[in-house]
């Protein structure tokens, strides 16, 4: 379904750059709460500063997840981030609960971040075919910005080596 909009692209590009939107939606979606996920339940002698890290991951994130659902309904759409459609449709990692130790949430959330940054890249080819720099421009800064945390993230597994 499309809203109404005066945007001089043509319903059928808007509709696979939805498709290609809400597809990032829903991984940035899970990706905010493993970050949560990590933050809340991390135990170990760097505590604070992976509890910080990990929310600022979860924070950065969540900028990007209203980036994205802004852009979706900006071209007609309509953004669904309910925890029911993200769960049934994620293909991040699952995130296991049973995590404790810095290291493993290290481990567990870097893979899931660099899985999101794969995709955000993939989706830059796909909106740069469909002729959206807008599209293209906004899914650059979200790599640019999640590779950014990947790095700081990682640093954690480097610094144990």
């Amino acid at each position: 379904m499309l809203h109404p909009t005066k945007i001089d692209i043509s319903e059928e590009k808007r509709i696979a750059l939805i498709s290609v939107l809400q597809g990032t939606l829903t991984e940035a979606i899970d990706l905010k709460l493993q970050s949560k996920q990590a933050h809340w339940n991390v135990r170990g002698p760097h505590f604070i500063a992976l509890h910080e890290l990990f929310d600022q991951v979860a924070g950065i994130v969540e900028g990007f997840v209203d980036e994205l659902a802004e852009r979706m309904t900006t071209l007609g759409g309509v953004a669904n981030g309910t925890i029911g459609y993200v769960a049934e449709q994620t293909n991040l990692p699952a995130y296991s609960v049973e995590l404790v130790s810095g290291k493993d949430h290290v481990e567990a959330l870097s893979g899931s971040i660099a899985a999101f940054g794969k995709l955000v890249r993939e989706n830059i080819d796909k909106a740069a075919e469909l002729g959206d720099a807008d599209t293209e421009d906004l899914l650059t800064e979200v790599s640019r910005g999640i590779d950014q945390q990947l790095w700081f993230v990682e640093a954690h597994i480097h610094a144990e080596s």
